[in-house]
């Protein structure tokens, strides 16, 4: 696999050699490595990755309301109202299912994404446009778009799967989100599905509760594109974590996105009949 370098743009990372050597947990010796495994730094930037990945196993389903905040190059703001609802994947060969419905303003209001997240297959996507009354299939093609004129765009709400990318080790260093400043393993991942609008990604993943805690996107070209913070983790239950304000910031535009969401509530007794298409027709 081709590995990059990180990108100028980015504030100097601070090694920390002492740190590195706190590697992620080898994977056991019956566990076979994915295919495009071939050194040292893919290794160890798998184990990380995996095990951010698996630290939130076992959630089964959520729900929980959120406030979406746009804001343009010039600072002015808008606000909208929305809910999530997740079911939980039966194993890393898929992906979760979600259904996204905004509630405010009323020009947004009852827009609907419903989202089947695949691994290497392009992932289902279907919009539902109150204005047209009509649900609308997201191609493989346009899922690089942006997501309601956010600066999330329709694959961001589906490609957090382990098995989407290749995974490489770059540095341990320490970054500050949200006030905190974090001991963190430093991952660039490279998409394997098809069509996706980034080059590459880099994860910023801590040290202590292995939750990613920044992403920064490189579009097509190698440039830095969009940066993810993730703030105001909270633990639910034993080990099952959720952050509370994400900030997408697209400096290419000036323009960004807050997500800043309520208290999630889990085992709401989600099913698989909750996440069709035909939940959009009938409910939204």
């Amino acid at each position: 696999m081709k590995t990059a370098t990180i990108n100028p743009w980015r504030k100097p990372l601070l090694a920390l050699a002492a740190i590195a050597a706190l590697a992620a947990p080898a994977l056991s010796q019956d566990m076979a490595l994915p295919d495009w495994v071939d050194n040292d730094s893919e290794r160890r930037g798998y184990e990380i990755a995996m095990r951010s990945d698996n630290s939130d196993n076992g959630f089964a389903d959520s729900r929980v309301e959120a406030t979406m905040v746009l804001r343009n190059a010039a600072g002015q703001e808008t606000s909208r109202e929305l809910s999530f609802q997740t079911l939980e994947r039966a194993d890393n060969t898929v992906g979760d299912k979600s259904i996204v419905v905004f509630n405010t303003p009323a020009d947004v209001e009852g827009t609907a994404l419903l989202s089947h997240a695949r691994i290497l297959e392009p992932d289902d996507q279907w919009l539902y446009l109150p204005a047209l009354a009509r649900v609308r299939r997201i191609s493989s093609a346009n899922k690089s778009g942006p997501f309601v004129g956010s600066e999330f765009a329709f694959e961001d709400f589906t490609a957090v799967e382990l098995n989407k990318y290749e995974h490489n080790y770059l540095d341990t260093a320490q970054i500050s989100v949200g006030g905190e400043t974090l001991t963190v393993d430093v991952v660039e991942r490279f998409p394997r599905y098809g069509n996706s609008g980034y080059s590459r990604q880099v994860s910023y993943i801590d040290q202590e509760v292995y939750q990613i805690r920044r992403i920064e996107f490189f579009d097509r070209r190698g440039d830095l594109l969009k940066t993810l913070d993730l703030a105001d983790y909270r633990e639910y239950g034993d080990g099952i974590w959720r952050s509370h304000a994400l900030t997408m910031t697209n400096h290419q535009t000036g323009k960004s996105t807050e997500l800043n969401y309520g208290e999630f509530e889990f085992g709401v007794g989600l099913s698989d009949n909750d996440f069709v298409r035909g939940v959009l027709e009938r409910q939204y």
